[in-house]
């Protein structure tokens, strides 16, 4: 039996890639969502942990290339799309790693979504051009747009527990340590 080519799904700037879930809070599955003109959508699952992850890393990424590069990056992005998810929602793989990238000449964010395969996934495998590997969903998109993913992906995240309403981070039933009050529990 041959090895089956990996499937990379490809959007170049789609018109929609968001975060988004299913279910109800406690029992939610955490989506990234591609979608393009020519009406091609993408799901992937993922952990909710790792949409904070790919919210915060991408936000430290835009950040970086602000100050270094010659790219006016938007500091901040206002949550336009609160739409859910597009339906049916078809799981096509579940997310095990993720890759990140700045491509300077296309001034735009790349993110890939790799799925897990029969073997560990090697870190040069991601954002690679490998036939071989895990099925892949890479996503290319402008700095605006990310901010605007990040932003939506922070309130979906937190959309699972009531917010607290000076800092607006998620209340946890204990408590949390708020930053509007130097650190102090409420």
């Amino acid at each position: 039996m041959g090895r089956v080519p990996r499937q990379v799904h490809l959007f170049e700037r789609p018109t929609r890639f968001v975060a988004g879930t299913v279910g109800q809070p406690g029992d939610r599955t955490f989506y990234l969502q591609a979608s393009d003109d020519a009406g091609r959508t993408v799901s992937v699952a993922l952990e909710k942990t790792q949409v904070q992850v790919l919210a915060d890393r991408m936000n430290e990424l835009l950040d970086e290339v602000s100050g270094r590069a010659n790219t006016v990056i938007p500091p901040e992005a206002d949550v336009d799309d609160l739409e859910p998810l597009t339906a049916p929602v078809e799981e096509e793989f579940r997310v095990a790693a993720m890759g990140l990238a700045w491509d300077a000449s296309a001034e735009a964010v790349v993110v890939e979504a790799v799925a897990a395969g029969e073997e560990p996934i090697e870190e040069d495998a991601i954002l690679s051009d490998s036939d071989e590997g895990p099925d892949a969903l890479r996503v290319t998109i402008t700095p605006m747009a990310a901010r605007a993913f990040i932003a939506r992906a922070r309130r979906v995240v937190a959309a699972g527990r009531p917010a607290c309403p000076l800092c607006s981070l998620p209340l946890d039933p204990v408590g949390h340590v708020c930053p509007r009050q130097n650190g102090y529990r409420r």
